[in-house]
């Protein structure tokens, strides 16, 4: 991997200098020490000049300035680099590293190999955080000596390129949360889980922040797989003590379907759930959590959401197979040793839930498949009226 960085802070500052600089910190962490931030945030970036400006600016924007940015340039093609070299120059608290194209989870783990900050956080550059995120998290983990806090989040979901702010009806925000409070045991935690995972609290990295002793010594890093989010959180929870929790939302991401990745057929996703399903059930097994009812009826709920959304996936109009060529593929999946047993313990929380499960418990393909053509349909029509009916599935 070819790797140039773009670093402001001055690589030949004398000790006078540093010892000068340690001893400003102020006793609440907001003067900048650029040998040692509190806080490391991690940003990849690719191909995305029309919002990387306002993720990165939400971030030199925090309340809590003691931090560090490292924004890796995963080889873009646009204006991407110039944008962030542009914004280095400006503020020394900002790195740009430009490297090959090598993927999101190259570009984070080269970014956590050289974050110096007590916490890491990540964002992704075409999202934004409230201006106290930082802080609050920071404070979350300092107060309760915690491994990880984690907070509520917004989706907004918009068919324009902007921010979503001026969008009006085009515009849809879903916020995402649970009551705040502090697991102070593993077993704590273990059992609040399920409506942690239930309300999408568990899922992403961005919503979160991690103590970076913990990441290195366990050697967590994040995988080179399809998805790389969740296996990296799941990774780092799995033996995780201490966890703390805040309702408010302080992280924005946008889901933006005029040019979203979720819009593109996507070739064996159904094996990707198959797996993460595997690995939810491995995990609250490790947990001796394999016989909890309402883990196992969280489980079940989330695969069979997902296994809709795999038939939907085989109806995009951007699939190249013939209608029966998508019907055997449906077929195949309605035979996966997983889908009885989770439709057994599935317990929809809607009406509309339960009648769009009807064609799966009847165990028929091409049923389950006009249902996904439908499903396809109102996400290419009616983007945002989509996002509505998904979040109150």
């Amino acid at each position: 991997m070819a790797l140039s960085t773009h670093d402001n802070i001055d690589e030949n500052r004398t000790e006078a200098e540093n010892a000068e600089s340690v001893a400003a910190q102020t006793a609440d962490g907001n003067a900048t020490d650029a040998a040692s931030p509190l806080v490391s945030v991690i940003i990849p970036a690719y191909n995305v000049e029309a919002y990387v400006e306002a993720a990165v600016r939400s971030v030199l924007d925090q309340t809590l300035s003691n931090i560090e940015i490292i924004v890796v340039d995963d080889g873009s093609r646009d204006g991407t680099g110039t944008i962030l070299d542009r914004m280095a120059a400006e503020d020394p608290r900002l790195t740009v590293l430009h490297v090959e194209n090598g993927g999101a989870p190259a570009a984070r783990n080269l970014a956590i190999d050289r974050a110096h900050g007590r916490y890491i956080v990540f964002v992704d550059a075409d999202d934004e955080c409230v201006p106290h995120m930082l802080e609050t998290l920071y404070n979350l983990m300092e107060r309760d000596g915690c491994e990880l806090a984690v907070s509520g989040f917004e989706i907004v979901t918009t068919t324009g390129y902007g921010n979503g702010e001026d969008s009006g009806d085009n515009t849809y925000v879903e916020v995402k949360q649970v009551p705040g409070g502090t697991y102070r045991t593993a077993e704590e935690f273990h059992h609040a889980s399920p409506e942690l995972f239930d309300n999408n609290m568990l899922y992403p990295p961005w919503n979160k922040m991690f103590l970076a002793s913990r990441l290195n010594d366990l050697d967590i890093r994040f995988r080179d797989v399809f998805w790389d989010d969740f296996p990296f959180v799941l990774d780092y929870i799995r033996d995780v003590e201490r966890v703390s929790v805040t309702s408010e939302p302080l992280y924005r991401f946008f889901r933006r379907r005029a040019d979203s990745e979720t819009a593109r057929y996507r070739d064996g996703v159904f094996e990707k759930r198959e797996t993460e399903n595997e690995w939810m059930r491995e995990l609250y097994a490790h947990w001796d959590m394999a016989d909890d009812t309402v883990a196992d009826e969280m489980v079940s709920r989330r695969y069979i959401e997902r296994l809709v959304g795999c038939v939907a996936n085989e109806c995009s109009p951007k699939n190249p197979k013939s209608f029966g060529q998508k019907r055997a593929k449906v077929a195949e999946m309605l035979a996966s040793p997983a889908v009885r047993p989770a439709l057994a313990s599935a317990r929809p929380h809607s009406t509309k839930m339960k009648l769009m499960l009807v064609p799966y418990r009847m165990n028929s393909a091409t049923l389950c498949l006009l249902s996904g053509m439908f499903i396809e349909w109102v996400r290419g029509a009616a983007p945002t009226l989509f996002a509505k009916l998904k979040a109150t599935r």
